[in-house]
């Protein structure tokens, strides 16, 4: 376990903890992106959280997964150390590629713990840029990120048939450290 703060800390997602992983982010997902998709969100956790996906996403090189713990599991992190974000000049670059908390464990500082972690590793690893996608249509999101000093870069378009496609853009945003 990794310990971001006196309450919080990072448990590896290791092979035996897809099922659990799974069950965590149906409870998640679905309450918080139902609204974007024509069923509810259902097939994202399905694909993305399916035992195959997670051991394929577990086994990649330079990948960082773990498990939220306040007390118990509440939500998830993927880091993909050394990600590009293309268009973006600075030679050493993390993506941030997951950050989920459950609903009951957001607005408590636990985001910005979080996000704190994630720049002060990438600094001790040599890393120079973090970025991430952030759902425009859910404004909340950007605009936490913005506050912490991320700024825009580009956009993309997801290519989920089942996602609304009003839902569908991505920002790109960057933050130099």
């Amino acid at each position: 376990m990794i310990e971001v703060s006196k309450n919080l800390v990072l448990e590896d997602i290791i092979e035996s903890d897809c099922e659990s992983l799974f069950n965590l982010m149906q409870e998640i997902y679905p309450s918080a992106y139902h609204q974007f998709w024509d069923d509810k969100g259902e097939w994202y956790v399905n694909s993305q959280y399916s035992k195959e996906n997670v051991l394929k996403e577990i086994s990649e090189d330079n990948t960082d997964y773990y498990f939220v713990v306040n007390g118990e599991r509440i939500g998830n992190l993927r880091v993909l150390w050394g990600e590009k974000l293309g268009g973006l000049s600075e030679k050493n670059q993390v993506k941030l590629h997951r950050i989920y908390l459950h609903k009951d464990a957001q607005g408590n500082g636990l985001g910005k713990m979080l996000m704190n972690w994630v720049e002060k590793m990438s600094l001790q690893k040599g890393y120079h840029a973090i970025w991430l996608d952030a759902m425009d249509a859910k404004p909340q999101a950007f605009n936490f990120y913005q506050k912490l000093g991320f700024k825009y870069h580009a956009h993309t378009l997801l290519p989920f048939k089942l996602m609304k496609e009003d839902a569908r853009k991505m920002s790109q945003l960057y933050k130099l450290i």
